[in-house]
């Protein structure tokens, strides 16, 4: 007999978290209902105090549990809920997450140079690559207007660096297809 599901061999499904044991399980176990991933993870860390600890190890330290070329994260409050609406060319970029908003200031969802950023958003799909490099080029960790949001760091503030880099960052018109986090 065979099986129906997705197989993403190249995709880690995980989370990072020190809180909600349970959400988080049930999040991963409804995420594979209609997927096989390469790699399933739950990383239980402890040393997580607050949320600035765990943007850090979002970026500075997820891809030390991440043993395929992608990985789609997610958390109890945010997972796949319509596998089959999978798209393989999401795999063309590094980072596909949920639109943003327009922002209501001059500093939100916004990269070094001004330019207004419509993709973002933690529970996102990831290559390796831009998991690897805040730590290989040397990215010094700040908060940037009173926030350390991860997803707001590779997106806004370090994406011009990424981009010179070779990243791809997913547009908008692609992310409308993979996940909703605002109306927008």
């Amino acid at each position: 007999m065979t099986s129906s599901k997705l197989k993403l061999p190249n995709i880690t499904l995980i989370c990072l978290t020190n809180k909600d044991f349970e959400g988080h399980k049930k999040a991963l176990d409804f995420s594979c209902q209609g997927i096989n991933f390469g790699g399933v993870k739950l990383i239980w860390d402890e040393k997580i105090k607050n949320i600035d600890d765990w943007n850090y190890k979002m970026i500075f330290e997820l891809h030390n549990y991440v043993d395929t070329e992608f990985a789609m994260i997610i958390h109890a409050d945010g997972y796949i809920i319509n596998p089959q609406l999978w798209n393989p060319s999401w795999l063309n970029y590094d980072y596909v997450g949920a639109p943003w908003p327009l922002p209501k200031d001059e500093y939100s969802y916004r990269d070094v140079r001004g330019n207004i950023i419509r993709v973002g958003n933690s529970v996102s799909l990831r290559s390796k690559r831009i998991m690897e490099l805040p730590l290989q080029l040397g990215f010094e960790w700040k908060s940037y207007y009173g926030n350390t949001n991860e997803d707001g760091y590779l997106c806004c503030h370090r994406r011009q660096s990424l981009i010179g880099e070779g990243i791809k960052f997913a547009p908008l018109e692609v992310a409308v297809h993979f996940s909703k986090e605002h109306e927008i």
